[in-house]
């Protein structure tokens, strides 16, 4: 049997005698390691809960990409992404505000918004993302802190918090779910599909279309391979959070059609609940992959559920999957959200590049984008605000909270490569070997395995948490009869994130834009890492247009062309990689940026005046990095002149900005993080209030 690590456990338990047992049992279970390889995770249990934003929840939270991000999208006015435009009732400009629930417990259960397909797109509005008050409603901009939400920033703050994990698809919950269970929304329509809404989240006899989705789903992939599976669930109430009753094999099975495989609904459509998960895990009969299915009062879907009913659910789920340390103590339990219901998120989402009317892209992808579009019409979701939008891209969806909870992923963590729902197949595919085909190859490219959340190699290493109770308030919640709407703050105010860095896991990321020549802004988009990345371009010269959006897969680039004349792009990547070029005139000088062990080279080249001048300096962690002038003059090497900073004082932050003393406008901003394949820290220089203006 798994021993317990006792002196933990006391520790643990003498914090807090209302810590919940489950709590106590996760953190002083040690990882059982024999291959010291993902080949110890024997059983992955997965709870996938309802409608949350990232910044909703965790914008407050240190070490993660949230309100203290330096590096706000630009909209037009000079404002920032905080500060959201409303045309329709109620104050202008909008700025996250916080729900306050230790004054007013009712706003515990707020009103849900808007999130279907259009108003999602809507909000999105391409990656311009300036106007969700007016497709959510003024209430999407309100926020939980950590004073509203003990058990969700204890959970983080113990295990794992995931800070770039989007949602699949821009819209809301069954097809979101169905990239869960499938991989896919069938963007092709000949299995049923494309799914666009909730419409095939009940069976027919209770509403659903007679018309099921054919194409196959993970379970029966798993099936076939003899990868034992299950589904815990209350099919009295579900809240239509299980997909598989859109598809026909479940259907028949569970109907006992002729020549239909009764296992399936035996596994997947049948009451299974929390104290059929207890008794698995006390025989040590728990399958080898599970999903948990929430009733609707446990769902944390704002209105029928709460931040407090859904911690409580959480914890009963943990406390059943530690009720038999030996099994803990091989489990991965994945937590995450479907989508964002309509609250907002500041970061934009990596997609594929927008289409144009006529044809071509804005921007590119060297990643086959095969299925990632709307281009088939479905006519049993077919409406008129659907067939508009034909062309946008699917997805990804806006951030939503994401937990790893595990033995081997205990400790504080923060992990920042972008994932989505079929990052949780990729996980099991990692593991079992089980290929799911639906998975698009663009998807494949952007979206990690989640592999990198986890240390396989040395996990009973990590330190107790202080954990807190999670009954009371979910009781008092669910005591409330009806949700509430918030009421909106007349004047923005700018939020405020905790300060402090959190441990974080290395990164596949290695990034870099330059200039391709100086006659005008010609940028190379470079990836030089070991996993896709998407380069967000804004012309803030031109913050109507939609932004450009570029695909790099791992060792390949991208080239593209400003317009002539001024120019001022800012460029956004992973985990806070940043570019910015200003300037006005041709692009020169030339600015190249080499990586190093640990170490940012910079080389100046020209051509430039006689009586020119580079300077470059820190624009954060100035202790660490000093000034350097660059004259120019006839004596300018060809080859330019370089200097090297070490990164090792910053965990391999930087963020420097060069400008120029013949044109004031020109500037280059250069920020990020370079990992050396180590684990290091969040940004150190990131939290504080927002930054409102540009």
């Amino acid at each position: 049997m798994t021993k317990l690590d006792r002196r933990r456990f006391l520790a643990l338990t003498a914090a807090s005698l209302a810590l919940p047992p489950a709590i106590e049992r996760a953190w002083a279970i040690q990882a059982k390691v024999v291959t010291g390889t993902i080949m110890d995770v024997q059983h992955v249990v997965i709870l996938m809960q309802e409608n949350r934003s990232f910044d909703h929840y965790f914008g407050t939270m240190n070490g993660v990409r949230g309100f203290g991000d330096r590096f706000p999208i630009p909209l037009p006015g000079g404002r920032t992404v905080w500060t959201q435009q409303n045309t329709k009732s109620g104050p202008p400009l909008i700025a996250p505000f916080p729900l306050n629930t230790t004054q007013t417990f009712a706003h515990m259960r707020v009103l849900g918004t808007p999130h279907n397909w259009a108003d999602a797109q809507f909000a999105w509005d391409e990656g311009r993302m300036g106007g969700w008050p007016d497709a959510k409603g003024a209430h999407t901009m309100a926020h939980y802190v950590e004073a509203d939400l003990p058990f969700q920033f204890a959970l983080a703050n113990a295990f794992t918090v995931c800070d770039a994990y989007y949602g699949s698809f821009v819209g809301g919950t069954n097809t979101n779910r169905l990239f869960l269970w499938t991989g896919t929304n069938d963007p092709s329509g000949k299995f049923g599909g494309p799914s666009l809404s909730n419409s095939h989240d009940t069976l027919p006899e209770k509403g659903g279309p007679k018309e099921p989705y054919t194409w196959t789903t993970y379970p029966e992939r798993l099936e076939k391979a003899g990868i034992s599976w299950k589904i815990y669930e209350d099919m009295a109430d579900t809240f239509g959070d299980n997909p598989l009753v859109g598809f026909k094999v479940f259907r028949d099975s569970l109907a006992k059609a002729p020549g239909s495989r009764p296992k399936l609904a035996e596994k997947g459509l049948t009451t299974q609940h929390l104290d059929a998960l207890r008794a698995d895990v006390m025989a040590d009969k728990l399958p080898q992959v599970s999903w948990i299915v929430s009733p609707a009062k446990d769902s944390e879907h704002p209105g029928p559920s709460s931040p407090a009913q859904g911690a409580d659910y959480t914890a009963r789920a943990l406390d059943c999957l530690t009720s038999n340390p030996e099994v803990w103590a091989k489990t991965a339990f994945l937590v995450m959200f479907d989508e964002n219901d309509g609250y907002f998120d500041h970061m934009p989402p990596p997609a594929p590049p927008s289409r144009l009317a006529g044809g071509g892209t804005i921007g590119a992808s060297t990643a086959a984008l095969i299925g990632e579009y709307h281009r088939v019409r479905n006519p049993i979701e077919a409406q008129a605000d659907r067939d508009e939008l034909v062309g946008r891209p699917y997805g990804l969806g806006a951030r939503v909270p994401a937990y790893v909870i595990s033995p081997w992923s205990r400790g504080g963590w923060v992990n920042s490569e972008v994932f989505d729902h079929t990052s949780v197949i990729r996980f099991l595919e990692a593991r079992f070997g089980v290929k799911e085909p639906n998975i698009s190859a663009w998807r494949r490219a952007v979206c990690g395995d989640l592999t990198s959340c986890f240390d396989f190699k040395t996990p009973n290493e990590a330190l107790p948490p202080k954990l807190p109770d999670t009954a009371a308030t979910a009781q008092r919640a669910a005591a409330m009869l009806v949700p509430t709407r918030p009421p909106t703050p007349e004047t923005p105010t700018a939020p405020v994130q905790t300060n402090g860095a959190r441990p974080s896991r290395p990164l596949p990321y290695l990034l870099s834009v330059e200039q391709a020549e100086t006659r005008q802004l010609k940028l190379r988009f470079l990836n030089l890492g070991q996993a896709a990345a998407v380069f967000h371009a804004y012309d803030c010269k031109r913050l109507d247009r939609t932004p450009r959006r570029y695909t790099v897969e791992a060792g390949k680039s991208l080239e593209d062309v400003w317009p002539k004349g001024e120019f001022d792009v800012c460029i956004y990547g992973p985990n806070g990689f940043f570019r910015r070029f200003a300037g006005s005139g041709s692009a020169r000088p030339v600015v190249k940026l080499d990586y190093q062990e640990l170490g940012l080279k910079i080389t100046v080249q020209g051509p430039a005046g006689a009586n020119d001048w580079l300077r470059v300096e820190p624009a954060a962690y100035v202790e660490q990095f000093k000034l350097w002038t660059v004259q120019f003059g006839a004596d300018f090497p060809k080859a330019g002149r370089s200097q090297t900073w070490p990164l090792a004082a910053t965990r391999g932050w930087y963020d420097l900005v060069l400008t120029r003393g013949a044109d004031p406008a020109w500037q280059i901003r250069l920020a990020g993080r370079l990992d050396d394949g180590k684990p290091t820290i969040s940004d150190p220089a990131m939290g504080g209030a927002a930054v409102m203006t540009r």
